[in-house]
């Protein structure tokens, strides 16, 4: 069983669109959701938890159709939304019992070992923790209940680069079990890169790719030529470039250049920005 599939997943709001979303994410595997502000990340974690519903299409996560019936399958789902949402006059103990009497396998005990792992105030009301420590506190309590999937929507904006680690640590030791998965979106691309085996890329509510990362990043690289070579190469061998006055920077398939052509390895973040640029043309 895949842990999301979406066929055709559309949301229509004033001035944006969500448009016929594909995604699949395989059992046991970590995808990464990936695009600028406004591409439509949010809305599809939204869809995905049953918080609003599709204009058309249809998703299943576990198994289980998006929507009211999804009360059973949220018991398997952690979710960390970007602001978090636990009530501001609450402890870190208050929210340990709430979440106790929501989830039939809570783990107090994982739960505070979290809290010393991630070094979480417990003498301080959610309201006056840091926004890193407000985003460690979700991510301790998502993580506390055997959760099968986690749904994640920038889960380490506001830590600094140590803290960060350590949570990317934590996820991909949480896929160890090939049962779990993890969706998960982040401008932080380079967290991403380490993190994960998919990534699908959004930009103005529509998906330019999703692909195994491993894949992507043999696939793809760089070169850097004139304006006079590029116009050499076969057609759609270029999926994107940058032109300054003196060279281009191109992102092109390695299969479709000469072979006396020097590629170099492009990394996920100059890919996505590269294809936006293309597609914005």
């Amino acid at each position: 069983m895949n842990a999301i599939e979406t066929k055709g997943l559309t949301k229509r709001y004033q001035g944006f669109t969500l448009d016929g979303l594909d995604l699949t994410l395989p059992a046991g595997c970590i995808m990464g959701l990936v695009g600028e502000n406004g591409a439509g990340k949010s809305t599809t974690i939204r869809l995905l938890l049953g918080l609003t519903k599709p204009d058309a299409g249809s998703a299943t996560v576990l198994g289980t159709p998006i929507g009211p019936d999804m009360r059973q399958a949220k018991q398997d789902i952690g979710v960390v939304l970007d602001d978090v949402g636990f009530p501001a006059g609450l402890k870190a103990g208050q929210i340990g019992k709430i979440m106790a009497a929501a989830y039939k396998n809570w783990d107090q005990g994982l739960f505070e070992k979290y809290l010393r792992d991630l070094d979480i105030p417990t003498d301080k009301k959610f309201s006056a923790l840091s926004r890193g420590n407000r985003m460690k506190l979700g991510i301790a309590a998502a993580m506390s209940h055997d959760a099968k999937l986690l749904i994640l929507d920038e889960p380490t904006g506001g830590l600094d680069p140590v803290v960060r680690d350590e949570v990317v640590d934590i996820f991909s030791d949480f896929t160890r079990d090939p049962a779990r998965s993890i969706l998960i979106s982040s401008h932080i691309v380079s967290d991403l890169e380490k993190l994960c085996d998919y990534i699908a890329f959004l930009h103005k509510g529509k998906l330019l790719l999703c692909e195994e990362k491993d894949r992507l990043l043999e696939e793809y690289g760089l070169i850097q030529c004139t304006r006079e070579e590029l116009a050499r190469l076969a057609p759609g061998a270029v999926r994107g470039k940058r032109e300054t006055p003196y060279h281009v920077q191109a992102l092109v398939r390695r299969d479709a250049v000469p072979a006396d052509v020097e590629v170099r390895p492009v990394t996920i973040e100059e890919l996505f920005v590269l294809l936006v640029k293309e597609d914005m043309q």
